[in-house]
């Protein structure tokens, strides 16, 4: 899935003539922490739970297996108000720095980017979530690992899966799911983008952007359920 609170990007790095280098760096790094993810998950044997501890939902385990089933959830996570509130929070950071998309910082600027953010998740959704997902039959949702495992652990699992996702037998495979689907968000924004924001390397930078940060959103799905249990049901 789309993170739908993507920062544009960090003005002080994409300013910077590094820029590209660094994020390509951030790329291969993060294929090292899969490998090495992927090789603790075939050393090592589950851990014994009551339950199917490794799902965000424990009553959606089951895999999609028709068009029609990763339609329906390509709809009910782009339909959504962490839509809107992504596409809110999205604009305003790039109101605020100036980034892309550059088309200015006044009143009606911020209503451009606010419509191309929204246009953002939902193409990302839409080309990865539905178009790619079904094709290579992999599923789109995220699943936790749960307590039970290291926070190291846990934490390496959750941004691998930028590179990494579960196909409909239940088996890693390359996420081609991010990285096409990010791939093809990021083409089908210069339809939209001013043409400051529509050069190679913005085109590149975006398409980065995009694949890690849906590695790194994964840790809110991966450890928001033990902070809730822990933390805030404490101060009820």
């Amino acid at each position: 899935m789309a993170n739908p609170w993507k920062v544009p990007g960090d003005p002080f790095l994409l300013r910077s003539s590094n820029a590209t280098a660094w994020w390509i760096e951030l790329f291969l790094a993060m294929i090292c922490v899969c490998a090495q993810i992927l090789a603790q998950d075939a050393a090592q044997s589950e851990p014994a739970t009551s339950g199917p501890a490794d799902s965000v939902s424990r009553t959606e385990s089951f895999a999609f297996r028709t068009t029609r089933e990763y339609w329906a959830n390509f709809v009910q996570e782009t339909v959504s108000p962490l839509t809107l509130g992504g596409g809110a929070f999205n604009a305003a950071f790039s109101q605020v720095t100036n980034t892309d998309p550059k088309y200015g910082v006044n009143g009606a600027a911020f209503g451009k980017r606010f419509g191309a953010s929204i246009a953002d998740i939902a193409s990302q959704n839409f080309f990865g979530d539905f178009v790619v997902a079904s094709a290579f039959h992999e599923d789109p949702r995220y699943f936790r690992k749960g307590e039970g495992y290291s926070l190291k652990y846990r934490a390496g699992y959750a941004i691998s899966r930028a590179l990494v996702i579960r196909n409909n037998n239940g088996r890693n495979t390359f996420n081609f799911d991010n990285v096409l689907g990010s791939a093809a968000s990021a083409g089908f924004s210069n339809l939209y983008y001013p043409g400051a924001s529509r050069t190679g390397s913005a085109t590149l930078m975006h398409f980065l952007i995009d694949v890690a940060d849906n590695g790194f959103v994964n840790l809110a799905p991966e450890f928001w359920p033990d902070f809730r249990r822990k933390v805030l049901r404490r101060r009820h």
